[in-house]
């Protein structure tokens, strides 16, 4: 869905006790991501404060080696929100990943396509957190939690602010209510 910046991100998010096993074909990605400060000091000549003027940086490295980088660019919150993303380079990522410092999070994530959806399984390396997230085409879409994971649901924190990665970097693990 696209927004008048971007896309439309439309996620619902799960707390989960513990790792579950990890269904068979599960697509596995090592994700470091860093947040940058609303107004990032500029690295590079030529460089101004719209080149990134807020938000993650994520390097996806996979199995194989390969490695990606993003800039993303998140406004809203709750279920619904408007999702600005484009694909950097390496260098770029590099030069911009210390204006992070402080605000990172590391974590394995799992991608596991079940039906017509595509369920992210995010394991932290420093918090003790696990998370389970899906994208969906629609804000009415019919879901059923993967059988894998429904025993381990702790709560749904979609609409936690304290939840989101960009706060889990900032602030750590929240207090449960």
């Amino acid at each position: 869905m696209t927004a008048a910046g971007g896309t439309l991100e439309i996620e619902r998010v799960w707390v989960l006790r513990s790792m579950p096993t990890v269904p068979q074909g599960a697509e596995r990605w090592e994700v470091d991501q860093g947040y940058l400060p609303t107004s990032a000091p500029l690295k590079g000549a030529g460089e101004t404060a719209a080149d990134f003027p807020e938000g993650r940086l994520r390097r996806i490295l996979r199995p194989d080696g390969t490695e990606s980088f993003r800039h993303t660019i998140k406004r809203g919150t709750g279920m619904v929100r408007e999702e600005t993303e484009r694909s950097i380079d390496a260098e770029e990522f590099r030069r911009w990943w210390p204006s992070t410092q402080g605000r990172r999070i590391a974590k394995t994530r799992y991608r596991i396509r079940e039906r017509d959806l595509v369920w992210e399984l995010d394991e932290f390396h420093d918090l003790p957190l696990v998370m389970l997230e899906v994208e969906l085409p629609h804000t009415t879409h019919a879901i059923e939690l993967p059988t894998w994971a429904q025993t381990l649901v702790v709560r749904e924190v979609t609409n936690d602010a304290r939840y989101r990665n960009a706060a889990l970097a900032m602030t750590g693990m929240p207090t449960p209510p």
